[in-house]
């Protein structure tokens, strides 16, 4: 079973999301911030991370340049979901290693389609 980590400040998204990703048959576990997702990962990476831009501790940008400078860390697929639609945050997201990028607030189509894109599907 593939597993899903969710990384947002927002219980409240995180259990959005976690419907979801429940339902196209992931394995989950959640993360409040960055370092917290990070520890994580240095114990098991997931198959796939959503990740949030602005939370406290360690944003999304830090956690993912840290995440891939891990051995292994080049691995996860990391899909951010953002209310950020400027392109020079999106490039700056997939700079960074992100392997797509969603806005919220998003929906299952939504999150499906790009979970396809990614070939997470």
């Amino acid at each position: 079973m593939k597993h899903c980590l969710i990384v947002d400040d927002s219980r409240v998204v995180r259990k959005v999301a976690s419907r979801i990703i429940d339902k196209l048959g992931f394995a989950i576990s959640e993360a409040e911030n960055g370092l917290a997702a990070l520890e994580s990962c240095k114990q098991q990476f997931p198959d796939l991370i959503l990740l949030d831009w602005y939370m406290p501790v360690m944003d999304g940008i830090e956690f993912l340049r840290e995440l891939r400078a891990l051995q292994g860390g080049d691995k996860p697929v990391v899909i951010f979901c953002t209310t950020e639609n400027e392109m020079g945050h999106i490039q700056q997201a997939l700079i960074a290693g992100a392997n797509e990028y969603i806005m919220k607030p998003f929906d299952e189509e939504i999150l499906t389609s790009k979970l396809s894109e990614a070939g997470m599907l």
